[in-house]
């Protein structure tokens, strides 16, 4: 095993036991806030939106906050089933939020959406949303990551992009950046992404794509993985791949690491796989979005991979 990856796996382990001795102290002292599943509104840029909290019991201090975004003409609440992120959070000690785009769609910079055609700042509404629930529940600055699905990924990496001083690490799924979208983050982020070669509806080599709002041209997966490489100072990427699930899918991992600030750029290609949330609960069938791998469950890979990667 390269020496990389066996430090990448301790450091995956560590941050773990860390979040989980934290949730063990915490239980020696009542938290302060409420846990359980709560409904939020958050006025911002005249227009009132919504989202869902789920936070673990008995924490004071939660190990961090994750946006999970979900896809076009989905809800926070289809991406907290879809997901799964719940079960997550309880075992990681992390508070998750899943927040509801306009027109249950992002203004993600493709223009292929209602909220990006009406000019709706869901970078800013992201980042007000995530400045008020670290202060809500006493979370670190440093401790800011984001997930998404499909629309929801394309607008966890436009975040990224813009507010990389608030994002530490984020992990989009079946998703990438439009063409047309300019990236240049202010620090190094953390990034793994998700993608299926064989996905129907965002294209793993990229070009151009119809969503449920139009259509926009896009950068490929491998594309993208290698733009945050450059912005993150990476060193050449090392491939292996992940154990087999007997399902008709193959994981190709492409991991860069270390890169600046102690970041790292992973990109999970899955072979075979559609547009699909690893081990999640997608409701479209198969024959519609492809082939799902059990070969990682990636909310909880993304969930160890934001704890490894914290500022």
């Amino acid at each position: 095993m390269p020496a990389w990856a066996n430090e990448f796996r301790i450091r995956i382990a560590a941050a773990t036991l860390s979040a989980v001795l934290a949730a063990m102290g915490g239980l020696l002292s009542a938290p302060a806030w409420a846990a359980g599943d709560i409904d939020g509104r958050l006025t911002f840029g005249g227009l009132q939106r919504t989202y869902l909290v789920h936070a673990p019991a008995g924490l004071d201090h939660p190990a961090g906050l994750v946006l999970n975004l979900h896809g076009a003409g989905s809800t926070g609440a289809d991406q907290a089933a879809i997901s799964h992120y719940d079960t997550v959070a309880d075992q990681l000690g992390l508070v998750v939020v899943y927040p509801d785009g306009i027109d249950r769609s992002w203004a993600d910079g493709r223009g292929a959406s209602k909220p990006d055609r009406q000019g709706v700042d869901d970078v800013g509404f992201l980042s007000a949303l995530a400045d008020r629930l670290v202060h809500d529940y006493g979370i670190a600055p440093g401790r800011v990551f984001a997930t998404g699905m499909s629309a929801g990924a394309f607008m966890t990496n436009r975040l990224a992009c813009d507010r990389a001083d608030l994002v530490a690490a984020i992990a989009p799924v079946s998703g990438t950046l439009g063409a047309g979208v300019g990236c240049a983050p202010s620090r190094p982020v953390a990034v793994l992404e998700t993608h299926g070669t064989a996905d129907p509806v965002v294209p793993y080599d990229g070009g151009t794509m119809t969503g449920r709002g139009g259509v926009s041209d896009i950068l490929p997966a491998t594309g993208m993985a290698a733009r945050w490489r450059d912005a993150d100072g990476c060193p050449a990427p090392v491939q292996d791949g992940l154990p087999s699930a007997g399902d008709g899918t193959s994981v190709r991992r492409l991991t860069a690491a270390p890169c600046a600030d102690g970041t790292a750029v992973v990109l999970l290609s899955v072979d075979g796989g559609g547009h699909t949330w690893p081990r999640g609960n997608f409701a479209l069938p198969a024959d519609t979005v492809g082939l799902a791998t059990g070969a990682t469950d990636i909310s909880l890979a993304s969930g160890q991979f934001f704890l490894m990667h914290a500022r």
